[in-house]
């Protein structure tokens, strides 16, 4: 008789874990502390992780290979690989969810900057002052840094 696979049943086990449980499982699968980031990101890397672990991460190969379209990409400028490595910048097509005074704000990150409600801004604090009325890191009101975290 075939086993069934327990991977699908813990990633969508993710999706109703409280937050303190997620951070828990963060520390039982990462060994250090979770970052500040907002509970959808934990739930992402959480389930690459058990994942990678249950089935093996990129082969040694795929990561040179990735590391040499980089450096093709960049020439091997230093200054050009470190905002290729940038990790703050979600990837394009990612969508950032904020609710605000009962309504659902939806960001689009585009390859130029992002988009909300249809028209292009070059930075999330221009739109969470446009949502707000008044002056926000965008970063922050969208739950991508910890206002309290030093970098």
């Amino acid at each position: 008789m075939i086993k069934p696979d327990p991977i699908p049943a813990r990633l969508a086990a993710l999706k109703t874990s409280s937050t303190p449980d997620l951070k828990q499982q963060w520390r039982a699968l990462f060994d250090c502390e979770p970052p500040p980031f907002n509970r959808r990101y934990l739930e992402s890397r959480l389930a690459y992780r058990i994942q990678e672990l249950t089935y093996g991460g990129l082969k040694r190969e795929t990561v040179k290979r990735l590391e040499a379209l980089g450096e093709q990409l960049d020439g091997g400028d230093r200054k050009k690989s470190g905002m290729r490595a940038d990790r703050d910048r979600p990837i394009a097509g990612t969508r950032l969810l904020r609710e605000w005074q009962g309504v659902e704000q939806i960001v689009t990150v585009t390859a130029d900057g992002f988009e909300w409600q249809g028209r292009p801004y070059r930075s999330l604090s221009a739109i969470a002052r446009a949502i707000t009325g008044t002056r926000w890191n965008g970063w922050v009101f969208f739950g991508l840094k910890n206002h309290r975290r030093t970098s």
